[in-house]
């Protein structure tokens, strides 16, 4: 899941960056777009970004469930090598991972990991993975370790954007 929509105020370093308006609404509804899916994530790997922190805190704030969290400072500014090293070092006894970061890392991950995808989802990744966007890949092996390149399905890919 890539961050929700951030705000640009002067003077502010970009790791501290907050989240826009639009961003506050569309965290939650990226939460409810999880949760009505039934992924809601065994454990979540986050950037310490502000931006990406607050993502977390109010997407998860939409489930009936705690999810384990861990801010990892690789995961701003990580491409996509570096995220692949974040994801192998989950615990087998996870099955659902989600990574809060950033593009252009992200999107060079998903793109890298799916062999394939239903409907026209990789071609909607390689136009745009904007703010707040989930893809969803699906993958089985029994570790993480040897999770590699085209050996997964993107098998959604959502926009979940909040109300005003």
């Amino acid at each position: 899941m890539r961050h929700a929509k951030s705000a640009w105020p002067e003077g502010t370093p970009d790791h501290e960056r907050p989240l826009a308006p639009r961003g506050l609404r569309d965290a939650p509804a990226a939460g409810r777009a999880l949760a009505r899916a039934a992924r809601i994530p065994d454990l979540a790997v986050c950037s310490t970004a502000e931006r990406a922190r607050r993502t977390w805190e109010l997407a998860s704030a939409e489930w009936q469930t705690a999810t384990p969290v861990r801010h990892d400072p690789r995961m701003y500014a990580a491409g996509a090598a570096d995220l692949l090293e974040v994801a192998r070092e989950t615990p087998p006894e996870i099955g659902t991972l989600l990574l809060v970061g950033h593009n252009p890392g992200l999107e060079e991950l998903i793109l890298a990991l799916a062999a394939e995808g239903v409907d026209d989802t990789l071609a909607e990744v390689r136009t745009k993975f904007p703010t707040s966007a989930i893809a969803v890949l699906d993958w089985h092996s029994p570790t993480w370790q040897t999770l590699t390149p085209h050996t997964a399905l993107l098998t959604a890919l959502t926009i979940p954007r909040g109300r005003a």
